[in-house]
């Protein structure tokens, strides 16, 4: 199961107490909007949702053919699925992701891909974001360029149910689409057909990551003294004088998983409160051990600014054993029969110890091991925190009008009809 550990916050235990009051209240005024699609707490349901599940097997099973799998999305379209790809892909299927505009990457990718064994992912909650519109433009061309009629069996789209351009080119062409359930928002989606689809691909167990999900919903719902959210959300909370939240991961499997909970804490918690003040932290992306060769420095003996969360893995899937080499006894005779594994548990404890001598604040997630039932469980987790940590900071954590107007900007520049100055 996954474990906090907040040995060096001494007064938590105390502090967890003292708030019991309003962390409660916290929750149940979240799922007292539970049944209200408005809300946008349709990724509660998501871990339950075995329907979807089955369809997307069905469609994993109906194209063996595939051999380079394209997402086309950005942001929550495209950060959790990467993350999860790379951390779990055990097929033979190479991924590619189109989150960007810059012209030369997309070309380099077009000239090695063969379009007969590529299929194509399209993902957009509204249907009408720029970015991916844009790429599936130039990737619609490319396959009835390549492929004539035979262009539709290689288009697969991920948007609303009901609404929007990709949905309304689904239905026109009779092509192969997935729902984006209206209650779930893109930074909320990684457990809809938004990830799952793509992992179905990199043969990834979906069951588990799944069942995962679905304990950290049950341990969410447990009393105080259990309920990781409440206190890793209140760990936040106690904390939010501190303008930075670093989240470092212990896992080169998981190094996309940063930049997932970046966007997910940002764009959920940077807003004004209901009396007009800004509110938020800035999350900041860390990766042990490279990071401690890069960023700890400062993170240790710059500014007392941060909270600090690592997430450290406590047994491996499979050790690799460092063998004896002779000539190296002087300097790597302290190595010898240990396994890699034992070495990145060193160091993620001493990073632990030295930031908080230093004085930082921080704790740690333990994951019994880097696994798809742990990392559901861990992300499920996380999005349990971030909506909680709205209630508390008294933000809605499911909108995000900043973005809205730079999409509105951006609009205009472009001249999207309705968009214009004056």
């Amino acid at each position: 199961m996954l474990r906090l550990d907040t040995r060096f916050l001494p007064d938590f235990p105390q502090a967890l107490k003292a708030h019991e009051g309003i962390l409660l209240a916290a929750r149940e005024a979240l799922l007292s909007r539970r049944k209200d699609p408005g809300a946008m707490l349709g990724w509660l349901d998501l871990p339950e949702d075995t329907e979807t599940l089955r369809r997307i097997r069905r469609f994993r099973e109906e194209n063996p053919w595939v051999e380079d799998y394209v997402l086309l999305g950005i942001g929550g379209s495209a950060l959790g699925p990467k993350a999860l790809e790379a951390a779990f892909n055990g097929g033979r299927v190479r991924f590619h992701y189109v989150d960007h505009v810059e012209p030369e990457p997309v070309l380099r990718l077009l000239r090695t891909l063969d379009p007969r064994k590529t299929l194509v992912n399209a993902i957009s909650k509204s249907g009408a974001t720029a970015e991916t519109l844009a790429a599936l433009l130039v990737f619609l061309d490319w396959l009835k360029g390549h492929l004539g009629e035979g262009w539709r069996r290689h288009l697969v789209l991920t948007t609303d149910p009901k609404r929007g351009a990709l949905r309304a080119l689904a239905e026109r062409e009779g092509l192969a689409a997935f729902p984006i359930p209206e209650g779930v928002g893109g930074r909320f989606s990684v457990l809809s057909p938004v990830g799952l689809l793509p992992l179905a691909f990199a043969d990834a167990d979906l069951d588990a990551l799944l069942m995962g999900a679905r304990q950290a919903n049950a341990n969410a719902l447990a009393p105080l003294g259990e309920s990781l959210p409440l206190q890793t959300a209140l760990l936040h909370h106690l904390h939010r004088h501190l303008p930075i939240a670093v989240f470092m991961v212990y896992s080169e499997r998981l190094k996309h998983l940063p930049a997932w909970f970046v966007q997910l804490h940002d764009e959920s918690l940077g807003k004004r409160d209901r009396e007009g003040r800004p509110v938020g932290t800035t999350a900041v992306p860390a990766l042990g051990p490279q990071d401690q060769h890069a960023q700890v420095q400062l993170f240790r003996e710059g500014p007392l600014d941060k909270l600090l969360t690592l997430v450290v893995p406590e047994r491996p899937t499979e050790d690799l054993p460092l063998p004896p080499a002779e000539g190296l006894e002087g300097e790597a005779g302290y190595l010898f029969g240990k396994g890699l594994f034992t070495l990145l548990s060193a160091e993620a404890e001493a990073t632990y110890r030295a930031l908080a001598e230093a004085g930082q604040k921080v704790y740690t997630l333990y994951l019994p091991e880097v696994s798809p039932y742990a990392v559901g469980w861990l992300l499920q987790h996380l999005m349990w925190q971030t909506a909680l940590l709205g209630e508390l900071w008294g933000v809605n954590a499911f909108d995000q009008p900043g973005v809205e107007l730079g999409k509105r900007l951006t609009f205009a520049l472009l001249g999207r009809p309705g968009y214009g100055e004056g």
